[in-house]
C-alpha cells in the first residue's frame, strides 16, 4: 500500500446510517408494521432472503429498495406510485433531534482532512433515493471535497467504471485511497480495481471504522 492521500466513502450505511437500522426505529415508531419492519437484512428478527440475495450478489441493492418500497406502499394503501424516495422519507424524517449521519464517521472524515487527505464519496443512489435537493446541502455532506454520484454519472458500483470516474476525480492512484463499503460485491468491485478496501458489517460498524483509522494512520488525531 501506497502512502494514503484519500478516504473514499460509501454513503448509506457507512455515513448514513442504513435503511435497516432506520427500519428499526420505524418499527418503534408504527409497531402496527411488524411485518415489513421485522424483516431487515442481517438486522431483523425474520430472515431477508431479498437481501440475502444483494449480499451473495445474485441482485442488486437498487431492486432490492424498489420492491421494499412497493411492499410498505401496498401496506399503508399509498397509491402515489414514488417507489424509493416515498419510503426514504419515512425512514430519514426530518425531525429536529434525529442525526442519521454516523457521528464516528463524521469525526473521521474530519480527522482526515486535518491529517491533509481528500475525503470523497463514490454511492450508487444519492440523487436516486433522496432526492438531488434532500441532503447535499447537509453540513455533513458538505464536508466532502467531491461526491460521485452513479445516479448521476450513470456508472454504478461493482462496474469497474464507477471506481475510475472516482480515482480520476480524486486525481490518485488506485493504492493511494481508502474505501468504505458496507455491500460485499461494492467492496470487491474495489478490490478488483485497486483501492485498499475496507468493508463495514451492519451489525458492528465500529470495528471497520476503526480499520480505516488503522490503514489512514489516523488513531493520534481520534
Amino acid at each position: 500500500m501506497s502512502t494514503p492521500r484519500a478516504l473514499l466513502l460509501d454513503i448509506g450505511g457507512v455515513l448514513l446510517t442504513s435503511g435497516h437500522e432506520r427500519m428499526a426505529e420505524l418499527g418503534v415508531r408504527r409497531p402496527e408494521l411488524a411485518s415489513f419492519t421485522d424483516v431487515r437484512g442481517l438486522l431483523g428478527p425474520a430472515t431477508d432472503p431479498a437481501w440475502d440475495d444483494v449480499l451473495a450478489e445474485r441482485s442488486r441493492e437498487r431492486g432490492y429498495w424498489a420492491a421494499r418500497a412497493a411492499e410498505y406502499a401496498a401496506l399503508v394503501g399509498d397509491s402515489s406510485d414514488r417507489g424509493v424516495p416515498a419510503l426514504m422519507e419515512v425512514l430519514y424524517p426530518e425531525v429536529e433531534g434525529i442525526e442519521h449521519f454516523r457521528p464516528e464517521v463524521v469525526a473521521l472524515m474530519d480527522d482526515a482532512h486535518a491529517g491533509g487527505l481528500v475525503v470523497a464519496a463514490l454511492t450508487n443512489d444519492l440523487a436516486a433515493f433522496h432526492g438531488e435537493a434532500d441532503l447535499t446541502d447537509h453540513p455533513v455532506l458538505s464536508r466532502f471535497d467531491t461526491i460521485v454520484d452513479g445516479s448521476v454519472t450513470g456508472v454504478l458500483k461493482p462496474d469497474p467504471g464507477a471506481y475510475r470516474i472516482a480515482l480520476e476525480a480524486l486525481g490518485c492512484a488506485a493504492d493511494e485511497v481508502v474505501f468504505v463499503d458496507d455491500i460485499p460485491g461494492n467492496c470487491a468491485g474495489a478490490r478488483r480495481a485497486g483501492l485498499v478496501t475496507i468493508e463495514v458489517d451492519l451489525r458492528d460498524p465500529g470495528v471497520a471504522f476503526g480499520r480505516v483509522r488503522d490503514a489512514l494512520g489516523l488513531w493520534a488525531a481520534a
